[in-house]
Protein backbone atom coordinates (compact mmCIF):
# COMPACT_ATOMS: atom_id res chain seq x y z
CA UNK A 1 0.00 0.00 0.00
CA UNK A 2 1.35 3.51 -0.93
CA UNK A 3 2.00 5.67 2.18
CA UNK A 4 -0.49 8.59 2.64
CA UNK A 5 1.25 12.17 2.59
CA UNK A 6 0.13 15.01 4.33
CA UNK A 7 -1.53 18.37 2.54
CA UNK A 8 1.97 20.49 2.42
CA UNK A 9 2.20 23.36 5.50
CA UNK A 10 1.15 25.73 2.94
CA UNK A 11 -1.89 24.85 1.99
CA UNK A 12 -2.89 23.96 5.35
CA UNK A 13 -2.31 27.42 6.61
CA UNK A 14 -4.15 28.93 3.65
CA UNK A 15 -6.96 26.70 4.49
CA UNK A 16 -6.98 27.25 8.20
CA UNK A 17 -7.07 31.44 7.77
CA UNK A 18 -9.01 31.60 4.71
CA UNK A 19 -11.11 29.39 4.52
CA UNK A 20 -11.82 28.09 8.96
CA UNK A 21 -11.24 31.02 10.61
CA UNK A 22 -12.66 33.99 8.01
CA UNK A 23 -15.55 31.43 6.15
CA UNK A 24 -16.75 29.15 8.63
CA UNK A 25 -15.88 30.89 11.94
CA UNK A 26 -16.74 34.21 11.05
CA UNK A 27 -13.31 35.35 13.56
CA UNK A 28 -12.72 38.86 13.72
CA UNK A 29 -9.80 40.76 11.72
CA UNK A 30 -7.67 41.39 14.85
CA UNK A 31 -7.87 38.06 15.79
CA UNK A 32 -6.82 36.94 12.65
CA UNK A 33 -4.08 39.41 12.48
CA UNK A 34 -3.38 38.35 15.65
CA UNK A 35 -2.83 34.61 14.57
CA UNK A 36 -1.05 35.88 11.57
CA UNK A 37 1.58 37.27 13.72
CA UNK A 38 2.12 34.64 15.56
CA UNK A 39 2.43 32.42 13.07
CA UNK A 40 5.04 34.30 11.44
CA UNK A 41 6.84 34.30 14.93
CA UNK A 42 6.89 30.94 15.05
CA UNK A 43 7.82 29.62 11.32
CA UNK A 44 10.56 31.88 11.54
CA UNK A 45 11.56 30.68 14.76
CA UNK A 46 11.40 27.63 13.64
CA UNK A 47 12.85 27.97 10.30
CA UNK A 48 16.08 29.87 11.98
CA UNK A 49 16.13 26.87 14.53
CA UNK A 50 15.76 23.78 12.08
CA UNK A 51 18.65 26.02 9.41
CA UNK A 52 15.56 26.14 6.70
CA UNK A 53 13.85 28.42 4.93
CA UNK A 54 10.48 29.60 6.32
CA UNK A 55 8.75 28.33 2.68
CA UNK A 56 10.58 24.35 2.79
CA UNK A 57 8.89 23.70 6.52
CA UNK A 58 6.85 20.78 6.70
CA UNK A 59 4.12 20.26 8.98
CA UNK A 60 6.00 17.26 10.13
CA UNK A 61 9.00 19.23 11.44
CA UNK A 62 6.71 21.27 13.76
CA UNK A 63 6.56 19.42 16.85
CA UNK A 64 5.79 19.63 20.25
CA UNK A 65 9.43 20.32 21.23
CA UNK A 66 9.91 23.34 18.75
CA UNK A 67 6.79 24.81 20.44
CA UNK A 68 8.11 24.33 23.37
CA UNK A 69 11.29 26.34 22.48
CA UNK A 70 9.47 28.99 20.95
CA UNK A 71 7.23 29.67 23.93
CA UNK A 72 10.58 29.78 25.57
CA UNK A 73 12.38 32.23 23.62
CA UNK A 74 9.19 34.27 23.66
CA UNK A 75 9.19 34.62 27.17
CA UNK A 76 12.77 34.76 27.69
CA UNK A 77 14.54 36.50 24.60
CA UNK A 78 12.04 38.66 23.82
CA UNK A 79 10.55 39.48 26.96
CA UNK A 80 7.20 39.19 26.88
CA UNK A 81 4.44 38.43 29.56
CA UNK A 82 2.89 35.65 29.93
CA UNK A 83 -0.74 36.84 28.80
CA UNK A 84 1.54 37.36 25.43
CA UNK A 85 3.25 33.96 25.64
CA UNK A 86 -0.25 32.30 26.18
CA UNK A 87 -1.72 34.35 23.38
CA UNK A 88 0.65 33.37 20.83
CA UNK A 89 -0.11 29.59 22.02
CA UNK A 90 -3.39 30.02 21.48
CA UNK A 91 -2.89 30.94 18.03
CA UNK A 92 -0.52 27.98 17.67
CA UNK A 93 -2.89 25.49 19.23
CA UNK A 94 -6.01 26.70 17.32
CA UNK A 95 -3.93 25.67 13.88
CA UNK A 96 -2.82 22.08 15.30
CA UNK A 97 -7.22 21.82 16.46
CA UNK A 98 -8.16 22.19 13.12
CA UNK A 99 -5.39 20.02 11.29
CA UNK A 100 -6.10 17.32 13.87
CA UNK A 101 -9.93 17.29 12.62
CA UNK A 102 -9.26 17.33 8.67
CA UNK A 103 -6.09 15.17 9.07
CA UNK A 104 -6.44 12.41 11.14
CA UNK A 105 -3.26 11.00 10.18
CA UNK A 106 -1.62 13.52 12.31
CA UNK A 107 -3.54 13.53 14.81
CA UNK A 108 -0.74 12.08 17.62
CA UNK A 109 1.52 15.31 16.52
CA UNK A 110 -1.64 17.87 16.95
CA UNK A 111 -2.39 16.21 20.17
CA UNK A 112 1.04 16.62 21.86
CA UNK A 113 0.74 20.34 20.74
CA UNK A 114 -2.45 20.23 22.10
CA UNK A 115 -1.33 18.99 25.04
CA UNK A 116 0.73 21.68 26.23
CA UNK A 117 -0.95 23.97 29.23
CA UNK A 118 -1.51 27.72 29.48
CA UNK A 119 0.21 29.14 31.90
CA UNK A 120 -0.93 30.71 35.35
CA UNK A 121 -0.27 34.89 34.63
CA UNK A 122 -0.15 37.01 37.72
CA UNK A 123 -3.25 39.29 37.67
CA UNK A 124 -2.27 42.97 38.28
CA UNK A 125 -4.65 45.39 40.59
CA UNK A 126 -6.63 47.06 38.13
CA UNK A 127 -5.91 51.31 38.39
CA UNK A 128 -8.74 53.78 38.69
CA UNK A 129 -8.49 57.40 38.59
CA UNK A 130 -10.47 60.06 40.71
CA UNK A 131 -11.50 63.05 39.14
CA UNK A 132 -9.33 65.41 39.38
CA UNK A 133 -7.05 63.07 37.94
CA UNK A 134 -8.79 62.20 34.85
CA UNK A 135 -9.58 66.14 34.55
CA UNK A 136 -6.16 66.86 34.59
CA UNK A 137 -5.75 64.73 31.59
CA UNK A 138 -8.60 65.81 29.75
CA UNK A 139 -7.26 69.45 30.01
CA UNK A 140 -4.22 68.85 28.07
CA UNK A 141 -5.16 68.30 24.55
CA UNK A 142 -4.71 71.49 23.22
CA UNK A 143 -8.30 72.10 21.53
CA UNK A 144 -7.84 74.66 19.09
CA UNK A 145 -5.32 72.28 16.77
CA UNK A 146 -7.38 69.21 14.87
CA UNK A 147 -5.63 66.71 16.65
CA UNK A 148 -5.93 68.34 20.09
CA UNK A 149 -9.49 68.44 19.67
CA UNK A 150 -9.88 64.72 18.37
CA UNK A 151 -7.60 63.54 21.77
CA UNK A 152 -10.14 65.05 23.76
CA UNK A 153 -13.47 63.92 22.04
CA UNK A 154 -11.69 60.59 22.16
CA UNK A 155 -10.71 60.63 25.59
CA UNK A 156 -13.98 61.64 26.87
CA UNK A 157 -16.01 59.09 25.01
CA UNK A 158 -13.47 56.55 26.60
CA UNK A 159 -14.60 57.90 30.29
CA UNK A 160 -18.12 58.21 29.24
CA UNK A 161 -18.64 55.24 27.98
CA UNK A 162 -15.92 52.54 29.01
CA UNK A 163 -15.33 51.57 25.46
CA UNK A 164 -12.30 49.38 24.81
CA UNK A 165 -10.14 51.65 22.50
CA UNK A 166 -10.12 49.62 19.05
CA UNK A 167 -14.12 49.99 19.91
CA UNK A 168 -14.25 53.73 20.06
CA UNK A 169 -11.69 54.23 17.24
CA UNK A 170 -13.36 52.05 14.91
CA UNK A 171 -16.63 54.40 15.19
CA UNK A 172 -17.92 55.82 12.03
CA UNK A 173 -20.91 59.17 11.91
CA UNK A 174 -23.20 56.41 11.06
CA UNK A 175 -22.85 54.47 14.70
CA UNK A 176 -23.86 57.35 16.60
CA UNK A 177 -27.22 58.73 17.19
CA UNK A 178 -26.28 62.69 18.43
CA UNK A 179 -30.05 64.10 19.57
CA UNK A 180 -31.73 63.15 22.96
CA UNK A 181 -30.90 60.46 23.82
CA UNK A 182 -27.94 60.43 22.39
CA UNK A 183 -25.91 56.99 22.10
CA UNK A 184 -22.80 55.18 19.82
CA UNK A 185 -22.91 51.64 18.63
CA UNK A 186 -19.88 50.02 19.29
CA UNK A 187 -18.60 46.53 18.09
CA UNK A 188 -16.84 44.61 20.58
CA UNK A 189 -15.38 41.42 21.10
CA UNK A 190 -16.91 38.26 19.22
CA UNK A 191 -19.07 40.37 16.94
CA UNK A 192 -20.98 41.49 19.68
CA UNK A 193 -22.89 44.58 19.31
CA UNK A 194 -24.00 47.13 22.18
CA UNK A 195 -25.40 50.86 22.22
CA UNK A 196 -24.09 52.83 25.18
CA UNK A 197 -25.83 55.89 26.07
CA UNK A 198 -23.62 59.30 26.30
CA UNK A 199 -23.84 62.40 27.95
CA UNK A 200 -25.39 65.15 25.51
CA UNK A 201 -21.55 67.29 26.49
CA UNK A 202 -19.70 63.77 24.61
CA UNK A 203 -22.42 64.33 21.77
CA UNK A 204 -21.78 68.03 21.53
CA UNK A 205 -17.55 67.43 21.28
CA UNK A 206 -18.52 64.00 18.52
CA UNK A 207 -21.10 66.70 16.66
CA UNK A 208 -18.11 69.31 16.27
CA UNK A 209 -15.61 67.10 15.13
CA UNK A 210 -17.63 65.54 12.77
CA UNK A 211 -18.56 69.00 11.25
CA UNK A 212 -14.61 70.84 11.27
CA UNK A 213 -13.20 67.46 9.51
CA UNK A 214 -16.26 67.28 7.54
CA UNK A 215 -16.45 63.31 7.75
CA UNK A 216 -19.19 61.48 5.90
CA UNK A 217 -21.26 58.67 7.34
CA UNK A 218 -19.51 55.72 6.17
CA UNK A 219 -15.88 57.28 7.57
CA UNK A 220 -14.23 56.41 10.86
CA UNK A 221 -14.16 59.93 12.94
CA UNK A 222 -11.16 59.17 14.04
CA UNK A 223 -8.43 59.70 12.00
CA UNK A 224 -4.49 60.75 11.83
CA UNK A 225 -2.45 63.60 10.14
CA UNK A 226 -2.16 61.58 7.00
CA UNK A 227 -5.91 61.40 7.00
CA UNK A 228 -5.95 57.35 7.42
CA UNK A 229 -7.38 55.74 10.48
CA UNK A 230 -5.75 56.55 14.15
CA UNK A 231 -4.79 53.13 15.58
CA UNK A 232 -4.49 52.02 19.52
CA UNK A 233 -0.88 52.32 19.36
CA UNK A 234 -0.68 56.11 18.20
CA UNK A 235 -3.46 57.16 20.54
CA UNK A 236 -1.18 54.94 23.13
CA UNK A 237 1.84 57.19 22.24
CA UNK A 238 -0.14 60.77 22.45
CA UNK A 239 -1.97 59.52 25.96
CA UNK A 240 1.55 58.89 27.36
CA UNK A 241 2.44 62.76 26.65
CA UNK A 242 -1.02 64.24 28.14
CA UNK A 243 0.20 62.10 31.43
CA UNK A 244 3.36 63.38 31.46
CA UNK A 245 2.28 66.96 31.19
CA UNK A 246 -0.50 66.14 33.84
CA UNK A 247 2.01 64.50 36.06
CA UNK A 248 2.86 68.32 37.15
CA UNK A 249 -0.57 68.87 38.43
CA UNK A 250 -1.35 65.88 39.73
CA UNK A 251 1.92 64.17 40.97
CA UNK A 252 -0.21 60.49 42.14
CA UNK A 253 -0.66 59.96 38.37
CA UNK A 254 3.52 59.27 38.22
CA UNK A 255 2.15 56.40 40.57
CA UNK A 256 -0.15 54.46 38.03
CA UNK A 257 0.20 52.79 34.78
CA UNK A 258 -1.82 54.48 32.48
CA UNK A 259 -3.61 53.24 29.24
CA UNK A 260 -6.56 54.10 27.47
CA UNK A 261 -8.30 50.69 29.24
CA UNK A 262 -8.00 52.37 32.73
CA UNK A 263 -10.71 54.37 31.59
CA UNK A 264 -12.76 51.45 31.21
CA UNK A 265 -12.10 50.72 35.15
CA UNK A 266 -13.82 54.03 36.08
CA UNK A 267 -17.18 52.43 35.11
CA UNK A 268 -19.25 49.08 36.47
CA UNK A 269 -22.73 48.33 35.70
CA UNK A 270 -25.98 49.37 37.46
CA UNK A 271 -28.82 47.47 39.74
CA UNK A 272 -30.67 48.23 36.15
CA UNK A 273 -28.32 46.66 34.02
CA UNK A 274 -27.26 49.93 32.55
CA UNK A 275 -23.31 51.47 33.14
CA UNK A 276 -23.09 53.98 36.09
CA UNK A 277 -19.81 56.28 36.21
CA UNK A 278 -17.74 57.06 39.17
CA UNK A 279 -16.91 60.10 37.50
CA UNK A 280 -19.19 62.71 35.97
CA UNK A 281 -19.78 64.94 33.08
CA UNK A 282 -18.69 68.19 34.53
CA UNK A 283 -15.46 67.15 33.50
CA UNK A 284 -16.23 67.07 29.69
CA UNK A 285 -19.54 69.33 30.41
CA UNK A 286 -22.03 70.52 33.01
CA UNK A 287 -24.75 68.06 33.22
CA UNK A 288 -25.20 64.42 33.47
CA UNK A 289 -28.50 62.70 32.30
CA UNK A 290 -30.27 60.65 34.77
CA UNK A 291 -29.62 57.10 32.55
CA UNK A 292 -25.70 57.46 33.41
CA UNK A 293 -26.14 59.77 36.43
CA UNK A 294 -23.14 60.31 38.66
CA UNK A 295 -21.97 58.44 41.45
CA UNK A 296 -19.86 60.76 42.73
CA UNK A 297 -18.63 64.46 41.77
CA UNK A 298 -15.78 66.43 41.70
Amino acid sequence: MPKTSLPSLATLLHTFFHVWLVEQRNASHRTVQSYRDSWRLFLRFTAKRQKQRVADLQLEELQEADVLSFLNHIEHERHSTTLTRNCRLAALRSFFSFVADHEPLAAKQCAEVLHIPFKRATRRAMVYLDSAEVASILSQPDRSRPEGQRDHTLLSLLYNTGSRIQEALNLRPQDMYLKSPAHVRLMGKGQKERISPIWPETAELLTSLIERNNVRPDERLFINRYGTPLSASGFRFRLRQYVRSATVKQPTLSQKRITPHVFRHNCRPSGRGRRRRYGDSKLVGSRSPRYNEPLCTS
